[in-house]
């Protein structure tokens, strides 16, 4: 079962023009009260090991737990809904302070905070 805050494996596809794509790692934004219930389709925020001074996105620096090989940013302007059925691995987790500022950024974002 996922939980809220996981980096996981997962192949999003070919992208188009700045689209984050192929397989990359990401992180699991889902609620966890949605988790709990065997979600089919799961929100989650692509990886990067390019950091950039962008406001969307978040750094997170890569450690043991959440099981990055490089310090990573999380690029809240790509959120997308995929299927669970895309997840290849579970690496780690980016903890509930990292996931708190993604969940912010996103917020921003989507003009629901």
């Amino acid at each position: 079962m996922l939980t809220s805050g996981d980096v996981v494996d997962l192949d999003i596809g070919s992208p188009r023009g700045r689209e984050a794509g192929l397989k990359r790692p990401v992180v699991v934004v889902t609620a966890q009260e949605i988790l709990d219930e065997s979600a089919n389709v799961v929100q989650v925020v692509p990886l990067t090991s390019t950091l950039r001074p962008f406001g969307s996105e978040v750094e997170i620096q890569s450690d043991e737990n959440n099981g990055l090989g490089a310090d990573s940013a999380a690029q809240c302007q790509h959120i997308r809904s995929v299927s669970v059925d895309r997840v290849e691995s579970v690496r780690g987790n980016v903890g509930m302070a990292a996931l708190s500022e993604i969940r912010e950024v996103l917020g921003l974002i989507l003009d629901i905070n």
